[in-house]
């Protein structure tokens, strides 16, 4: 089934074309502390740095050339005039899976989606990714419900974390009481809420946000897998088992919504979980854009291929519609073998500027008595 792309709006029924149809086609770890040269033409001498429990994307990619990945990024200029402008395109395959299980969602206007001029942050932004498992009943429940349950919360704006946790849960828990849906399906959902400069990142299974900062990739969520060690050791606590990669010999997550067939009575803790990890950000000038996918295309793509593809074409066309449909057709190229969803956000209407690198001028040369040492030191080899 393709995915739609509409969401149900403050009040009312769920609309459609609220954004883009296509044409065919946390607790975050500790930062990598490795730094890197801007440049989208530089090169290393070995593959960039995969934090612990990120899909194995192939590591010899011919554009895993910059830099290693950083993992949430703490903006420090919180006080900048920058005001960022959303625009978005999105691309969905099936894939060579005999059927079509993943949802979306891009809504670039949030006050205007929502029919209200008040009480949010201007500008406003909310995208999702939901890759469905076991029927396509819980993705598609959860694209036409999750916002509706974020803005109607108790909490929300004023308390943004807490209402999108909340959400996370009544979105679960809907899919527990209503009888026409399936049980046992089950999805992932990965969601970004924007208000003004404030980016915020709901992850809940194993789709993929990935920042563009001027060339490198900063990863904004975690892959729940379930050999992830903390998810591994919260798992087993909770008495659950993992075979061969899969929680409960079953699902290949450690979190998703829905799937009520694995799980317990309504409220308690059980190995798979619902509760999402958050990650917030302050968006400044040198964040370009943000990269929205499923596992389909992280299992065969690093995070830094990925930003050097979108960078590259957004600066020869400047179209996020494009670079999302050049990453699907890329990961099909690789041979993925799952659905394909990917959502590309521009936080400009330009494109990112060329990285100029400073040559330089400083020349290297070995010393007389340290060419004597080599030479010592070679010839006793």
């Amino acid at each position: 089934m393709a995915p739609g792309t509409d969401a149900t709006p403050y009040q009312g029924k769920v609309e459609n074309g609220f954004c883009k149809e296509n044409d065919k086609v946390s607790n975050i770890g500790n930062k990598i502390d490795e730094e890197c040269d801007d440049s989208t033409q530089a090169k290393v001498a070995r593959p960039p740095l995969m934090r612990h429990c990120i899909s194995h994307a192939t590591l010899a990619d011919p554009f895993t050339m910059e830099c290693p990945t950083e993992i949430g990024p703490k903006s420090s200029a919180r006080n900048s005039g920058f005001v960022p402008m959303f625009r978005s395109g999105s691309c969905s395959e099936m894939g060579p899976k005999p059927y079509m299980e993943d949802e979306y969602i891009c809504v670039d206007n949030l006050s205007e989606h929502l029919g209200t001029a008040n009480g949010f942050p201007s500008p406003g932004a909310f995208y999702g990714v939901f890759d469905g498992h076991g029927g396509t009943d819980a993705a598609s429940f959860t694209r036409k419900n999750i916002l509706k349950f974020i803005i109607e919360d108790f909490h929300f704006p004023n308390g943004v974390k807490r209402a999108l946790k909340n959400a996370y849960v009544k979105a679960d828990h809907a899919l527990a009481d209503a009888k026409h849906l399936d049980r046992s399906s089950g999805t992932t959902a990965l969601t970004a809420l924007i208000l003004g400069r404030t980016l915020i990142i709901a992850n809940a299974g194993d789709s993929r946000a990935v920042l563009g900062k001027r060339g490198r990739a900063i990863e904004l969520s975690k892959d729940h897998k379930p050999n992830c060690t903390s998810e591994r050791l919260r798992i087993e606590k909770l008495g659950g088992v993992i075979y061969d990669g899969y929680l409960n010999g079953q699902l290949s997550v450690a979190r998703a919504l829905g799937d009520w067939h694995m799980k317990g009575p309504k409220g308690s803790k059980c190995p798979l979980s619902s509760e999402p990890e958050l990650e917030e950000t302050v968006l400044t000038e040198e964040d370009e854009f943000l990269i929205m996918g499923c596992d389909g295309l992280w299992d065969v793509m690093s995070s830094q291929y990925a930003v050097t593809v979108v960078r590259k074409g957004l600066m020869t066309h400047n179209d996020p519609e494009k670079c999302s449909r050049e990453l699907v057709r890329e990961a099909l190229k690789r041979n993925t073998c799952d659905n394909l969803t990917v959502v590309v956000v521009c936080f400009s209407p330009d494109p990112p500027p060329r990285i100029e690198v400073p040559k330089s001028h400083k020349r290297r040369s070995i010393s007389a008595e340290g060419l004597d040492l080599l030479k010592g030191v070679l010839s006793n080899v």
